[in-house]
């Protein structure tokens, strides 16, 4: 295994969903970015919400183990008109970080607009422009059959991007307590 050097480090980006989850791995040296790899889970086989849940910790736990990522950034869940797809949405955001977190691997979430502003320019992008950015600055030419994978990638390539600015207001959990802490109204 060859060790990463201080300047490098995995950023695992992923776009949780029940029916289909995307991700996307990159790797970044300097002020380099480069492309490890991108997928989804599909879910939409499994009827029963608990299965699709365990999947998705199952899933994202392989994809830690195999690419061992120094952090991981998320979608956050965003405000819709369906309370029941809002809360499905979230369980999936939460089990996916979950897994993260019982690997004591930090967390970071980013709003929908604030990925696609940061990839694009335009927080009102469509996933075909933000896949489109991400093809030219990450120079890959295949196109995912769903574009559920890039919108992982691009939570990836949002948070390398933040954090090159300094961003210090990033929202990071680094295990259950520091997110317990920071979220007491979501703990009841």
């Amino acid at each position: 295994m060859k060790l990463k050097s201080k300047t490098e480090r995995i950023i695992l980006g992923i776009d949780p969903g029940t029916s289909i989850m995307g991700y996307g791995l990159i790797k970044e040296s300097g002020n380099e970015i480069s492309l490890i790899t991108l997928g989804i889970i599909k879910l939409g086989h499994l009827s029963n919400h608990a299965l699709k849940l365990q999947s998705i910790f199952i899933k994202t736990t392989e994809i830690i183990n195999a690419y061992q990522p120094d952090c991981i950034a998320l979608e956050a869940p965003f405000f819709g008109k369906n309370i029941q797809s809002m809360l499905k949405l979230g369980r999936a955001q939460g089990v996916a970080m979950a897994a993260g977190l019982a690997l004591n691997i930090p967390i970071f979430e980013y709003a929908p607009r604030k990925i696609k502003q940061s990839v694009t320019g335009n927080g009102n992008a469509g996933k075909e422009q933000v896949s489109a950015m991400l093809k030219t600055l990450l120079k890959f030419d295949e196109s995912p059959q769903f574009l559920d994978a890039t919108d992982g990638l691009a939570v990836a390539v949002c948070h390398s991007f933040q954090n090159a600015k300094g961003d210090s207001n990033l929202q990071s959990y680094s295990g259950w307590s520091a997110f317990a802490k920071n979220n007491k109204d979501r703990i009841s």
